[in-house]
C-alpha cells in the first residue's frame, strides 16, 4: 500500500502534492514479530504444530466433536499471518489445555482407522509434550 510509484502513496500524492507518508506502527510492529517467529527455529516449530493442530481437527466435524465432548471451552482458531492477537488466542487455547488436547490424541490414535490420521495423531501427540515445555 505505500507503494511510491503505484501503491496509496502514490495516489494521495496524485491528489495532494504536499501530503506526506507515516508508517502505521501497529504494521510495523507486525512485520517485526513475523520476521522474529520467521528467525527463531523454535518459534517456527511451535506455531507449526498449532496449526497442525487446527487443521487435524477442523477439517472433519467426527474429530472435532471428539475435539468437544473432552474439551468444552476451546475454540481452536487458524493462525493468521497478519492478526497476532489471533495468535495468542491460539496460544492460550492450547496452553491452558494442552493434557486434554493430548488424550484427545492419544484416543484418535486408538479409535481411528485412517493410518494417515493415526501418524499425524501419533506425531502430534509427542509434539504436544513439547509444547508443554515451551510455554
Amino acid at each position: 500500500m505505500k507503494g511510491k510509484h503505484q501503491g496509496v502513496q502514490k495516489r494521495f500524492l496524485d491528489i495532494n502534492p504536499r501530503a506526506f507518508y507515516t508508517p502505521c506502527g501497529c504494521h510495523s510492529l507486525n512485520l517485526v514479530l513475523c520476521d522474529t517467529k520467521n528467525s527463531c527455529p523454535k518459534a517456527t516449530s511451535f506455531f507449526g504444530v498449532l496449526q497442525r493442530i487446527y487443521t487435524l481437527f477442523s477439517s472433519s466435524t467426527k474429530r472435532c466433536k471428539i475435539l468437544q465432548n473432552h474439551i468444552h471451552n476451546l475454540t481452536l482458531k487458524s493462525l493468521s499471518q497478519t492478526r497476532w492477537e489471533s495468535r495468542v488466542e491460539t496460544v492460550k487455547a492450547v496452553r491452558f489445555q494442552a493434557p486434554q488436547i493430548r488424550d484427545v490424541l492419544f484416543e484418535l490414535v486408538e479409535t481411528n482407522d485412517d493410518p494417515k490420521i493415526k501418524s499425524e495423531a501419533k506425531c502430534l501427540q509427542l509434539m504436544n509434550l513439547k509444547i508443554l515445555n515451551f510455554c
